[in-house]
């Protein structure tokens, strides 16, 4: 999969030479709803004909609303390593910037779609709007499209138990500890990763030695204390309980995810881990002294190991 970092102005050789099916969004998850848009345009190739996807980075949300973004499901590695998966040949990640965003939906087409993706099919939702002010609509595409020889097929809603699926919807899943209703929603478990970075060391005076982790897809829908499984990259699945967030009984400042590994003690420092949740045991909380603190996470250790306890190992 080639993957193309760059404004819709530029003109380098990393566009696709033929004809492509491109899907657009966010892309946020790679959710059951993404895959939906992504098997479409799997369905109208023929031939040569590539699969590109358009996504943008920030996300429009983050760029018009910087206080006020919705929180982050996936990294941008997480996206692009499972757009990989997918069977998909290019990921343009769009440079969103304010000279995007005054783009008309005409210009969009011409520069993006047209000249530089050399579009057959555009695969969208049915609630998809672009150019500037978002202005254009699936008829104005269909329009264009018309105009610039490329078909629009507009895929519906992807429905369970009755809702239809979305970013947000997951992300309200998260937050509430929800992570079977998350899985159903995204098609797989809800992981998060990352490289282990050195600490301050404090847990392992406390007893409770921890591999950290940046968060990176932030704000991150889901915090607090957590029993879930982790392993380094493709090792073995091992029970451990979490703290995701800033650390408020420590005077923690930047937001980071502490794995506690039960009964294990090797040196993790600069691995990539990988870490899929099971059960919320409860928010953050602050304390009066660092007895109170150990306190609570020995109680914490307890609950979390009689819950993964009776909890299969992910695949």
């Amino acid at each position: 999969m080639r993957v193309i970092r760059n404004r819709p102005e530029w003109t380098g050789g990393a566009f696709p030479s033929g004809r492509t099916a491109v899907a657009i969004g966010n892309f946020d998850g790679v959710h059951r709803g993404h895959q939906a848009l992504i098997d479409r345009c799997r369905a109208v190739t023929s031939g040569n004909d590539s699969i590109a996807v358009m996504t943008f980075e920030p996300l429009p949300q983050k760029f018009f609303r910087p206080n006020q973004a919705p929180a982050r499901i996936f990294t941008v590695y997480q996206k692009l390593d499972t757009l990989r998966a997918l069977g998909v040949d290019y990921v343009w990640q769009m440079r969103f910037t304010q000279a995007f965003a005054n783009l008309t939906a005409r210009e969009f087409v011409e520069l993006a779609l047209v000249r530089r993706l050399q579009a057959k099919s555009v695969v969208i939702g049915e609630d998809f709007r672009f150019g500037r002010g978002r202005e254009g609509d699936a008829s104005v595409l269909q329009s264009l499209g018309a105009e610039f020889g490329f078909s629009v097929e507009t895929v519906g809603s992807v429905m369970c138990d009755g809702e239809r699926i979305s970013s947000s919807g997951i992300r309200d899943r998260l937050a509430a500890g929800d992570f079977d209703g998350a899985a159903k929603w995204l098609g797989r478990p809800f992981r998060m990763e990352g490289r282990v970075i050195r600490g301050a060391g404090l847990g392992r005076d406390l007893g409770y030695p921890t591999a950290n982790l940046r968060i990176r897809a932030e704000p991150s829908p889901l915090g607090g204390v957590l029993a879930a499984f982790a392993r380094v990259k493709t090792g073995r699945w091992l029970p451990a309980v979490t703290n995701l967030g800033r650390r408020p009984a420590v005077g923690g400042k930047e937001p980071l995810l502490e794995v506690h590994f039960f009964d294990f003690d090797e040196d993790l420092y600069g691995q990539r881990l990988e870490v899929q949740f099971v059960a919320k045991l409860r928010d953050e909380l602050d304390f009066e002294c660092l007895e109170h603190l150990v306190e609570q996470m020995k109680q914490d250790e307890l609950e979390a190991r009689m819950i993964l306890a009776q909890t299969e190992l992910p695949e």
